[in-house]
This record gives structure tokens, sequence and C-alpha cells, in this order.
């Protein structure tokens, strides 16, 4: 059972409060690596680790004065430790600081987005077994095409996430790099082993070049792949919601006990999960279309990517962290209907064996022009007539000179249309 979802996780990440104890974090990382180096005292330190705190409300007035949100975080900061406060920030400027620490909270946040991902990989395989044998009638164009199962469905989505666990892992690989090289990314007062210390000690790698900003195509990578994970959500919900269709109804969200889908139609059971998601995924992509473009600043900085990302940051973590949780719920307590399936797939009278009774053809030495003017003949009549295709074909004679009644049998049976079931399962799931 997928627990019921709170973003406080995800939410807390991009807290004024997260963000202000992470540039202290960053800010004693580097008055540590100086001290090791003799460049500021030890006694400072000590003042420092046990005195630096700052005052959420005292950095807003700050701020509302100076026009600087480090300055207003350093002041504030300064207010509790006194002249030692001097050695902090020593030798930086304000994007060592605030990429550093932005990078930490985008790898927290891609961390958790990782969970969500397998919570949703569960739900989606233990799907995928329960009906791995249960037949539907497969789909193109929206129209009726050859049979496959619901496990099949389930089963290509996994496969799907699993894609998106690999190009997770290689964004936060690539965002979780951070800076301490100065104004232009040239080391002028700090050395790259202070870089390389400070960013060992948060969890992150050195960026091996920098300006005066980590460079935003690593950015756009990552908010990218959100949009990829945004997007597969919205695919599944799209299926669903075809599925859970009046007409269709193969398949459908759970629906609680006195949950109403309607204020004027009692009768009402709407996918209304699946469009939600659908709704947000739209956010999500523009979301990476925005990083994307922050990929292009003036020389070595300048701060039109700044009001940028603190919108798209939260937004995009914390809504693909949503919906993660969300499809994932929704899948694990899907109501799937086994019977309407098989009276969906009988509908068409057969009809989805007319590609296997074309090839049979062809096997006894028609072309295939001539083997399929005869079995769309017959289909086509099936259609007008509403009479069963299998009929039709076994009374062709045509066709019943060519192919004997056991032929014309295999060719309706589900059996042979789904006989590679477990093979495909195999390549996804593995032996086990």
């Amino acid at each position: 059972m997928i627990p019921r979802y709170s973003r406080k996780d995800m939410a807390q990440l991009w807290s004024e409060q997260a963000k202000y104890d992470l540039w202290l974090q960053v800010e004693l990382a580097v008055t540590r690596a100086l001290v090791k180096r003799g460049e500021v005292p030890a006694e400072a330190l000590k003042t420092l680790e046990t005195k630096a705190g700052y005052d959420l409300e005292r950095i807003a007035a700050i701020e509302e004065e100076v026009k600087h949100d480090v300055i207003a975080f350093l002041t504030s900061v300064t207010e509790h430790v006194g002249s030692d406060a001097r050695f902090l920030h020593f030798g930086m400027t304000s994007s060592d600081l605030l990429d550093t620490a932005f990078s930490c909270q985008l790898k927290k946040a891609g961390e958790l987005i990782a969970n969500d991902l397998q919570l949703l990989k569960a739900a989606l395989k233990k799907q995928a077994f329960a009906h791995k044998m249960t037949p539907m009638i497969g789909r193109s164009h929206g129209m009726h095409a050859e049979p496959t199962t619901f496990g099949l469905k389930c089963a290509l989505w996994f496969d799907e996430f699993g894609r998106h666990q690999k190009r997770l892992a290689l964004a936060l690989e690539d965002i979780a790099v951070g800076k301490i090289s100065g104004a232009v990314g040239t080391f002028a007062h700090l050395s790259p082993d202070i870089e390389a210390e400070v960013c060992a000690a948060l969890g992150l790698k050195a960026d091996p070049i920098s300006t005066q900003v980590v460079q935003r195509d690593r950015h756009a990578f990552f908010f990218s792949v959100l949009a990829g994970i945004a997007s597969s959500i919205e695919k599944i919900a799209v299926e669903i919601r075809h599925l859970q269709r009046t007409e269709v109804f193969e398949v459908a969200e759970p629906f609680g006990k006195g949950q109403k889908g309607s204020s004027a139609m009692p009768h009402k059971r709407n996918p209304i999960l699946s469009e939600n998601v659908t709704g947000l995924a739209r956010l999500v992509r523009s979301y990476a279309d925005a990083a994307l473009q922050n990929v292009a600043l003036w020389h070595e900085r300048d701060i039109s990517h700044s009001s940028v990302e603190r919108v798209i940051a939260p937004d995009a973590t914390i809504l693909t962290d949503f919906m993660l949780h969300r499809m994932a719920g929704l899948i694990d307590r899907l109501d799937v209907f086994a019977d309407r399936m098989a009276e969906n797939l009988e509908s068409s009278r057969g009809l989805y064996a007319s590609q296997t009774l074309l090839l049979a053809l062809i096997r006894k030495g028609l072309s295939r022009e001539e083997a399929y003017k005869m079995i769309q003949d017959s289909a086509m009549k099936s259609w007008n007539e509403k009479k069963h295709f299998c009929d039709l074909v076994a009374a062709n004679p045509d066709i019943k000179s060519r192919l004997s009644a056991e032929e014309l049998d295999r060719a309706f049976d589900l059996t042979e249309h789904l006989k590679h079931v477990g093979a495909i399962f195999e390549r996804v799931f593995g032996k086990s």
C-alpha cells in the first residue's frame, strides 16, 4: 500500500530556513579549509561554530535596505557572531555560496525523486505480474488492432521509468558540483584545493571550470529529466483516462467510500487523479524550457537566471515528487476489469485475427495483394453486416480451399497471439 503523500520533506528543502542553513554550512566549510592552511585563526573558527546563526526576519529587513540577499545574510550572521565574522566569505563571491548551496538542494531533491521512481516502479511491477496474461484488445489510432495483455502495458511503463532512473542518476551526477573559484572563476583569492576540499565536505564534486557561476547547461539537463518524467506520468494518465471512458471501462481509478464524482450527476466516476497530473505535466515541461533559456548568460555571469530558478527549482521538484507519488498510489489501487476487457476484445467479432490469416494465405503461395484483398473483403463485410469474422472467413470458398479448419481455429486462438508474453517479461524483469 502506497502511504499517503506528504510534501513535507521536499517543501522543507526549499524553505528559507533550509536555504540559510545550507549557506551557513558552505561558509563554515570554506572557513575550516582556510584554518587548515593557517589563513584564518583557529580561535575564530571556534567562535563561528559556536555562535554562528541568523534571524529570518532580520535578514528580510536588511535585504529591504541593501537589495542584496547574501549581504543581508552575512550581516545577520555578523550580528550573532561579532568581529570574528569577518573571516566568513573570505575571498568568496556571492555565487560561490549560492551555486554551491543550490547544487546541494538539487541533489537532495533529486534523491527524493529517485525514491519516488522506485515507488512507482514497484506498483507497476505488481500490476504487471497480476495481469501478465489478462487479455485485452490492443489499439492503434484508437481502433482495435491485435490482442495484448494489461500486464504488458504495465511492463512497458515499468521499463520506461527504469530509463528515467538512469537519466536522473546522470543528471544528479551532472548537477552535484560546487564552485569556490571567485568572481570570474580564476581562483584569484582562494586556491583550487580549497574548492575541492569544501565540495567534498558537502558531498559534491568541484566543477572542473566555472565562471562566476556553475554553467547552466547542468541545470537544464536536470530540469529536462524532470520534464521527461512528468511526460511519462502523463502518458500513463492519458491511457487510464481513455480506458476509463464509459464506452471502454476496462480500468478505473480508485474510488473511495463517500467519494462523489459530480455536483450534478450522482452516477459519475471521473478520472480526476489522471486529469490532475496531465495538467501538472504541462507546468513541469514549461520549467524545462525556462531552464534551457538560462544557459545563455552574458560573459562570466548575469543574474537573468536567478529569478527563474527561484520559481522553477521548488516548483518543478515539488510537482514531480507529488506526481510520482500520486501515480504510484493510483496504479497500486487501480481497478482492473478483466471481464470488460474480454467483452471489448470480442466486440470486434474476431477481426484481430486478420493479419494472422493474411500471413497464412501468403505461406500457401498467394501474393500479398491477393491475400490482402481476400481478407479485407471478409473484414469489411464483418464490419458492415455485424457478422463474426471467423464465420465469414470459414464460409469464403477461396480461403476455405486453402486453409484447414485447424489453421483457421489457430488464427483466432488467443494463446497464439500471446505466446511470447513470457519472453517479453523476461526481457523487462529478468528470469526471476
